[in-house]
């Protein structure tokens, strides 16, 4: 049987020794750990190598911290304020990057631990800061019931996939009273990657294609990890990605989303039902443009189509739909859905 690889265990306890044990740091780690002094070395080189540690001297070495940030954090949900976890212990690593970049990350940290804090009904929140020169990546995971689980249950769905639904449309939360649901819909567009994984699947948003993906992954465990990440050196700012989902230059109000709807598919089945197009359309109500994304969609039913673009376009005026990235195959169905609507509707834009 292959041994268990101890690096991350043994990086964290080089980094977290460094300030107290600058010259005898290798001795001391490896004493701890039980290990030789060559393996814990050998991970001293690679930590210098990624920025993470720093050397001066070759026969009595001292090591220091380098320009690079790693720490886990760990912390009881009992009583957590994420305005605290910010303050005390992320931000500290963040000093001398570019404001814009600091903002996403404030929004973000303080986001996803709010969520663990106040849905996650687990005991314990960690969170990782890892910076390097060309970016930041942080993991907010908690011990709870997870995520996708919850959503599941509040909203009575059939499958836990269609949480991954749900998300991606925005204004979605278990807890109407104290949030409004806009936290992981506005934090995923902020940053480069973001990527929620609890139980068995993976909800992942690039904000480079603007894709939204689902994955299985061999986990059974429980709790929710929250993955996030972004350049050092981005233009995007926490302003322009409100500003663009909001209605309008002067107007605040979270009120354009984006659904791509092969996330409605539950396996392999075709989008073909009318009970899939109300699936999709849940909640989106709310919102005054509805961009439909069919990318990834080869066709869909006639029942499909005239359940949303002549029942539902007929039932809410005031919600405008947009189909976006429909292939000839899906803007036949869309087009002979909207012939069969009430005279004086409008025709529906295609992107």
């Amino acid at each position: 049987m292959p041994r268990p690889d101890r690096s991350p265990e043994i990086d964290a306890a080089l980094l977290a020794a460094v300030d107290a044990h600058p010259r005898d740091l290798v001795r001391t780690i490896a004493e701890s750990l039980g290990l030789s002094r060559p393996a814990v070395a050998s991970r001293v080189r690679e930590l210098i190598a990624q920025g993470y540690l720093s050397k001066t001297g070759t026969t009595r070495p001292i090591y220091r911290i380098g320009e690079a940030r790693r720490r886990w954090f760990a912390y009881a949900r009992a009583g957590l304020a994420e305005d605290r976890v910010w303050s005390d212990d992320v931000a500290p690593l963040l000093r001398g990057l570019p404001r814009n970049v600091v903002d996403i990350l404030h929004h973000g940290l303080t986001e996803m631990v709010n969520n663990a804090i106040d849905h996650s009904e687990g005991e314990r929140v960690r969170v990782l800061v890892d910076r390097t020169a060309s970016g930041v990546k942080v993991v907010v995971a908690d011990d709870g019931v997870g995520i996708f689980r919850k959503i599941t249950r509040a909203l009575d769905l059939p499958d836990e996939r269609l949480a991954l639904l749900e998300l991606s449309k925005g204004k979605l939360t278990t807890d109407p009273r104290r949030h409004s649901g806009e936290g992981v819909f506005f934090t995923s567009r902020m940053f480069d990657r973001f990527q929620i994984a609890s139980g068995e699947l993976v909800f992942d948003h690039d904000e480079a294609s603007g894709d939204d993906l689902l994955f299985d992954r061999d986990s059974h465990a429980g709790g929710t990890d929250v993955y996030m990440e972004i350049a050092a050196d981005t233009l995007r700012t926490d302003t322009e990605v409100f500003s663009a989902y909001s209605s309008g230059p002067d107007e605040y109000a979270f009120a354009r989303t984006v659904v791509p709807v092969r996330l409605v598919r539950m396996g392999d089945e075709n989008l073909v039902s009318r009970s899939q197009a109300k699936r999709l359309m849940q909640r989106v109500d709310r919102f005054r443009t509805v961009v439909l994304d069919f990318d990834g969609v080869e066709r869909i039913g006639q029942a499909f189509a005239d359940e949303i673009f002549r029942v539902f376009a007929n039932e809410h005026p005031d919600v405008e739909l947009v189909a976006m990235h429909a292939r000839p195959g899906v803007q036949q169905m869309i087009r002979r859905a909207e012939v069969l609507r009430d005279e004086g509707g409008n025709q529906l834009p295609l992107l």
